[in-house]
């Protein structure tokens, strides 16, 4: 790896076991200088992976690329009989995870991958000892199940969501608990049966936990999921305000602003509309909603950038503190 990101000093590449190492090498196939380059657009990054899966797909390589990542992961990983010696030899299954997730964003290559019998293989490494093969798996199951209700299915059946809802709570390294929200958002949403199942785990009070985690990735993808589930299921409204969901979003608020403050402000509108107990819990004077809402909207008027944020902050202030009490508290 280290020779091969090394760069100018001619030596021979290692070829690149993934589609992002594809990427890189041609883009600098292209240019024979190599000259110092800006960092590849995201709009080209795109254009380029397009490129390369129809290039594997066209050729069938796509198919054979799963059977050899398979063939990896169904193999011994060196790694696991040493865990003192650190990484060890997981390279290879590491590799071989990353490139499954690039592969199944792909309806066909995830259909393909589920019918080689790949989630059997990947949410069996959802425990594994090695935090990287840990978080792996999780993305290679959100990227099957995202597009695909019969991946969502077996991958439930196959108790995919306890191991991911643990590493969520629970994971000493801060890689797993990212993906595995992310496996978790791809399970739960538009699946009936992957909420029932979130809901009696216990997953809304994981949700809330990771509201609070430290680490911002965490509480954006965290008050991202909440909101969708809010808006695809108002009746979540009342458990989570029995958790304590809107001291949970403004704490979140009074952290340094980044995008998860649009998706909080996004919720607490959701848990007070039409939901007096909703506007009751953001009415409650230690939470000092009112006040941040206000210097909120003064400093996100003329930023287009954040004016989602700026409707959702004018829309609660309206819910919460610009309607006369009477209005809110009727029943509907």
């Amino acid at each position: 790896m280290a020779a091969a990101a090394g760069g100018g000093g001619g030596g021979r590449r290692e070829p690149p076991h993934t589609l992002q190492g594809l990427l890189e090498m041609a883009v600098a196939a292209g240019e024979p200088q190599a000259p110092p380059r800006e960092p590849m657009g995201e709009e080209r990054q795109q254009w380029l992976r397009a490129a390369v899966a129809e290039a594997l797909g066209g050729a069938g390589g796509a198919q054979e690329e799963l059977r050899r990542c398979l063939g990896v992961l169904g193999g011994p990983c060196p790694g696991e009989e040493a865990p003192e010696r650190g990484r060890g030899e997981t390279g290879p299954h590491e590799q071989a995870l990353e490139l499954l997730a690039d592969l199944c964003e792909s309806l066909d290559n995830a259909t393909d991958f589920c019918a080689l019998g790949g989630l059997e293989t990947v949410v069996g490494l959802l425990g594994h000892p090695w935090a990287p093969l840990r978080a792996g798996a999780a993305r290679v199951v959100g990227a099957c199940a995202q597009n695909l209700p019969g991946a969502q299915g077996r991958a439930l059946a196959l108790g995919a969501l306890p191991a991911l809802l643990g590493g969520l709570r629970g994971d000493p390294d801060p890689r797993v608990p990212p993906c595995a929200l992310f496996a978790i958002s791809c399970l739960v949403r538009a699946q009936p049966e992957g909420l029932e199942q979130f809901e009696r785990l216990g997953g809304l009070e994981a949700l809330g936990g990771a509201l609070q985690s430290p680490r911002p990735p965490l509480r954006a993808r965290a008050a991202f999921l909440l909101h969708c589930l809010l808006r695809e299921h108002p009746r979540l409204r009342e458990p989570l305000c029995r958790l304590g969901t809107v001291a949970q979003l403004g704490a979140l608020l009074r952290t340094e602003h980044d995008g998860a403050h649009e998706h909080a402000l996004g919720a607490l509108c959701s848990l007070a509309t039409d939901f007096p107990e909703g506007v009751r819990e953001c009415r409650t004077p230690a939470l000092g909603l009112e006040e941040l809402l206000r210097e909120r909207r003064v400093l996100l008027q003329g930023r287009e950038e954040f004016q989602e944020e700026l409707e959702f902050c004018e829309r609660l202030l309206q819910l919460c503190f610009e309607t006369p009490p009477e209005e809110t508290t009727m029943d509907r």
